[in-house]
């Protein structure tokens, strides 16, 4: 199990007639610096989600844990990229959606 801290995140919910219910995963990036480019991450799907006054905690399929600050909530000019990516290659699948969720509409459990 790993836990993980990102720079920016969102949630992402993924429908599709092939998924027996919506999908919902963390969509994480991380800033890079001068040496390293920044990087991104798509968890495993959401299994749990508890909240405190700062944070909310995010406990995937695999296991992972993903520590998601308040503040941080949104894409970084890069994650914008590669989410228009992925959602070229779902319109051309013609059978999945792709939603980004807002911060008001994550479910706590």
């Amino acid at each position: 199990m790993s836990t993980y801290t990102p720079d920016r995140w969102i949630i992402l919910e993924f429908t599709s007639p092939k998924l027996e219910a919506p999908l919902q995963k963390v969509f994480a990036g991380w800033y890079g610096g001068y040496l390293n480019g920044d990087s991104w991450q798509l968890n495993s799907g959401n299994v749990s989600c508890h909240k405190n006054n700062e944070w909310y905690e995010f406990v995937g399929r695999s296991g992972s844990v993903y520590n998601c600050h308040q503040e941080s909530y949104g894409m970084s000019g890069y994650m914008s990229s590669v989410y228009a990516s992925m959602q070229q290659k779902a319109y051309a699948s013609k059978d999945t959606t792709i939603t980004i969720i807002s911060l008001d509409n994550i479910v706590v459990s």
